[in-house]
């Protein structure tokens, strides 16, 4: 399993962003797939997952309303749109093979891309 992302940045609140992940070793079409998040000194956040046909999503609380997953299957790719983004949303993002309301193993975690929010 790779996971590439990338798209992180400094960004203001309520500035967007978003976050893509390049997939590849597996089988990207048949697998959910996940964000997930890790601020410093906090443990993994599960953020939002994703079904094998992008028809169904899933996300915490507190990222509702703001944040989009999708997938691209043609191109093996998973994206993340980050809308209204707030200080808390500061994190390694990390997206991940499998999972569904639910934080995967890390070991099907990519090496991760960090999201700034501050003015």
């Amino acid at each position: 399993v790779q996971l590439e992302e990338s798209g992180g940045a400094v960004v203001q609140p309520g500035g967007s962003l978003r976050l893509s992940c390049a997939a590849s070793g597996f089988s990207f079409s048949t697998n959910l797939m996940t964000w997930v998040r890790q601020a410093p000194g906090k443990g993994p956040e599960w953020v939002s997952s994703i079904d094998f046909s992008g028809r169904a999503t899933v996300y915490t609380d507190s990222v509702k309303g703001r944040f989009t997953i999708s997938r691209d299957n043609a191109e093996k790719k998973l994206y993340l749109q980050m809308s209204d983004l707030k200080p808390e949303d500061s994190a390694m993002y990390y997206c991940a093979k499998g999972g569904w309301g639910t934080a995967p193993t890390r070991v099907n975690w990519g090496q991760g891309t960090q999201v700034t929010v501050s003015s």
